[in-house]
């Protein structure tokens, strides 16, 4: 019988600094069954294990985009290229992009909630002809704390981007303030051919939400990710149980039908 607790090795392939706590690192993975959104539990023997979400997908790897903020994630940042680190996953539902394709796509992201739906984004701007449109407005609280710089100069070429920071700062000319700003702007083409999909701090969820329903959107054509409930994976601690609803198990992806009724 097969221990769903014993992870297998991975190597690192590449890392990309995006911020003096939040870096990317690449890992070999030579499967094809993960999905955006998704997540792997990243362990270091004697320092334990942390749920972290796939931000990218490629032919034989997969990226982590780790912001260091404790035990186990101050320990990966003492690894680099060519170090091995051990994984177990991918767990979760993620995002299925056959769910959005055919429609008008709004991405809204706040911060390293850009990192699970990195790997959505990432597809539609390589292939625009399965969507009707595409917009992203993403936010982060300054421009030092911007993801995926690179990938920003990509979408923008193939997507309409509405990039955002909190704050107004000197020599920034830029858009600013909260996402939330931006959702009572947008232009949409069909009510009934759209779909939304939000993902960052639950404060910032609430409210995008909020805005998204004033436009007259239905709760089916809302998905949303309870990703930072992830924990064990597999449903046995019980962290991530929220009412009848294991996150780890049933989502972390939920249409809003289902994720409005999650109370935590």
């Amino acid at each position: 019988m097969k221990n769903e607790y014993i992870p297998f090795l991975s190597q690192i392939t590449n890392v990309k600094k995006h911020t003096e706590i939040e870096y990317t690192f690449q890992m070999e993975y030579n499967k094809k069954d993960v999905k955006p959104g998704q997540f792997f539990e990243i362990s270091i023997p004697k320092f334990g294990e942390a749920p972290i979400s796939v931000s990218g997908i490629g032919e034989n790897t997969i990226d982590f985009t780790i912001r260091k903020v404790g035990k186990v994630t101050n320990e990966v940042f003492e690894n680099y290229v060519g170090n091995k680190l051990f994984l177990r996953g991918p767990y979760g539902n993620g995002f299925d992009v056959n769910n959005y394709k055919g429609k008008e796509i709004i991405i809204i992201a706040g911060g390293t909630g850009v990192s699970p739906v990195r790997g959505v984004i990432d597809y539609f701007a390589h292939h625009k002809e399965e969507a009707k449109a595409v917009t992203l407005i993403a936010g982060f609280k300054s421009t030092a704390d911007i993801l995926f710089k690179e990938d920003f100069k990509y979408w923008e070429k193939n997507m309409n981007v509405i990039l955002t920071i909190d704050k107004e700062k000197e020599g920034y000319n830029g858009n600013t303030g909260l996402v939330t700003k931006y959702i009572p702007e947008l232009k949409i083409k069909d009510i009934n051919n759209i779909v939304f999909i939000v993902v960052g701090p639950p404060i910032m969820m609430k409210f995008a939400v909020i805005e998204i329903k004033k436009l007259g959107i239905s709760d089916k054509d809302i998905w949303i990710s309870q990703e930072r409930k992830m924990c064990c994976g597999i449903g046995k601690c019980g962290h991530c149980r929220m009412g009848d609803t294991y996150i780890c198990l049933d989502g972390p992806v939920f249409n809003y039908v289902d994720g409005k009724n999650l109370i935590d």
